[in-house]
């Protein structure tokens, strides 16, 4: 009740944004624009408020930005977070499948088996044994503690459903089955207002100030001026380069024209400012694409539509794949069919066990109709061929047996009960999973495989983590564990 009371009155505090329009920087009010997935109007602190000194400077304010500055908060640290967009959120705002974890207390009360184990496995196996394993034992092995974290601080992400890629329910995500990100951003917001944590938006962070060898605070461009800000350590937790096109395709040149799902400003920002400090960067040319993007729209239809039963078809109506394989092989197949696009085809029971798709509905990106036979031709398929493509299906969810494809994740639930509905989808740009490396504690490293002391970084700007593929759900993961560990991490640092 207390956080409500505290959130409630944030909200009506007059406070200012600056336009992000190019170089132009006008006071503006506060808005919800861009604001993907959050109901929760957000204020900001006034630009006139920034201080000259902190603890730890938080760069970025996505789920990793927002966890490391609670827990650095939380640990005694003075903290600021500095976030160059005009909203909170980054690419954490438009998550949508969950939050991958194993032994959660969560699984336990729903009687799903999981281990630390088998989370390792199958995400080196999914990263095709790349992965670094210091960083991927750190992610599983502390995945439950974060569930029981964010649960402590009014966070509860205990509806869990399947991803590609893995053979147990572990993916969490809120109780109603909402898309993750919007709940997630809106909750770890209201515990930065309930902690007094400062938050500049339009504060665009040009440098890395460094002093005796270490770490001494950041150059930010804030209404305008440019203000030397000191601190006794950085968290760099500004994303991945998924929405700059020219850095996409220096590390990966057949990229070139794919839509991207990332928001615009996931451009690579924090892994420049570390190099220009010697940091070492790890994996640049795995970039990840997602195999079911509205291209239209370049929105992201979520893995959770596949996991909880939906099948993709061809053009003709057929299936050509195990939906649930991981993402890479997923893109793949789609590319290989001619013309070279999917449909993710479900039924209204399925619909009404994720909520995104009424977003997706919203949009205009649902064809729909009561017979099967009346959605072919709505999306242009061959009738016949889809009703006995879903006939087919049905049968393997009553036999427990995909012959086809093997699948067997997500078969649950058949696609039986009217009306039905399809999404035109095909891969685009998703996840950089390289960027800088660090160790396990969140400390960003140079050349040399040494600390650069007092810098740190959490998130997508980090790299090593998920390897040649990253499995879904394993982002939030990333954010959640790894934003926390920086926090911790650098308030200790400055003690």
């Amino acid at each position: 009740m207390k956080k409500k009371i505290f959130a409630s009155l944030a909200a009506l505090l007059v406070l200012f944004l600056l336009v992000a329009c190019g170089k132009t920087s006008e006071p503006k009010e506060t808005t919800t624009e861009e604001v993907v997935s959050s109901a929760t109007e957000k204020t900001y602190t006034d630009p006139s408020k920034l201080e000259e000194s902190y603890d730890v400077i938080i760069v970025g304010s996505g789920g990793a930005g927002m966890s490391a500055a609670i827990a650095a908060k939380d640990a005694g640290a003075n903290v600021v977070i500095l976030e160059k967009m005009p909203y909170i959120g980054g690419n954490t705002a438009k998550s949508s499948a969950g939050m991958n974890a194993s032994e959660t207390k969560f699984q336990k009360e729903q009687g799903i088996e999981d281990s630390n184990e088998k989370f390792f496995e199958e995400t080196l196996n999914g990263g095709k044994g790349t992965n670094d394993e210091a960083l991927l034992h750190y992610l599983v092995d502390n995945s439950a503690s974060a569930i029981d974290w964010l649960d402590s601080m009014g966070i509860t992400l205990d509806n869990i459903t399947t991803t590609g890629g893995m053979s147990v329910t572990r993916t969490h995500r809120p109780s109603d089955g909402s898309a993750v990100g919007g709940y997630l951003v809106d909750g770890l917001y209201d515990n930065i207002m309930e902690r007094d944590i400062p938050v500049f938006v339009n504060a665009e962070v040009t440098d890395i100030i460094e002093k005796d060898g270490q770490v001494a605070g950041v150059t930010v461009k804030v209404n305008g001026k440019e203000m030397t800000i000191s601190s006794k350590a950085v968290v760099l937790a500004t994303g991945g380069f998924g929405a700059n096109m020219d850095m996409v395709t220096k590390f990966k040149p057949e990229l070139k024209g794919y839509v991207t799902t990332n928001q615009k400003g996931s451009t690579g920002d924090g892994i420049a400012l570390a190099e220009d400090e010697g940091a070492q960067t790890v994996d640049m040319d795995q970039i990840q694409i997602h195999p079911t993007v509205e291209q239209e729209s370049s929105y992201l239809i979520t893995e959770a539509v596949r996991g909880e039963g939906a099948i993709l078809v061809d053009s003709k109506g057929n299936r050509f794949i195990n939906e649930l394989e991981t993402r890479d092989k997923v893109s793949a197949a789609i590319n290989q069919l001619e013309p070279n696009h999917a449909f993710v085809i479900f039924d209204d029971a399925l619909k009404g066990r994720v909520p995104a798709i009424d977003k997706y509905d919203e949009k205009g990106l649902v064809a729909k109709s009561d017979s099967i036979e009346g959605l072919a031709k709505e999306i242009g398929t061959e009738p016949e061929t889809l009703k006995n493509t879903l006939e087919k299906w049905n049968q393997a969810v009553a036999d427990a047996s995909d012959t086809d494809f093997g699948r067997t994740t997500g078969m649950e639930n058949d696609l039986s009960t009217g009306p039905f509905y399809a999404i035109k989808i095909a891969p685009g740009i998703h996840h950089t999973m390289g960027g800088l490396k660090i160790n396990t504690e969140a400390q960003v490293l140079n050349k040399d495989g040494k600390p650069i002391p007092g810098l740190y970084a959490a998130g997508e700007v980090t790299g090593g983590i998920h390897g040649q593929n990253r499995i879904g759900g394993n982002a939030v993961a990333d954010i959640i564990i790894f934003g926390r560990q920086a926090g911790q991490q650098s308030a200790q640092f400055v003690k």
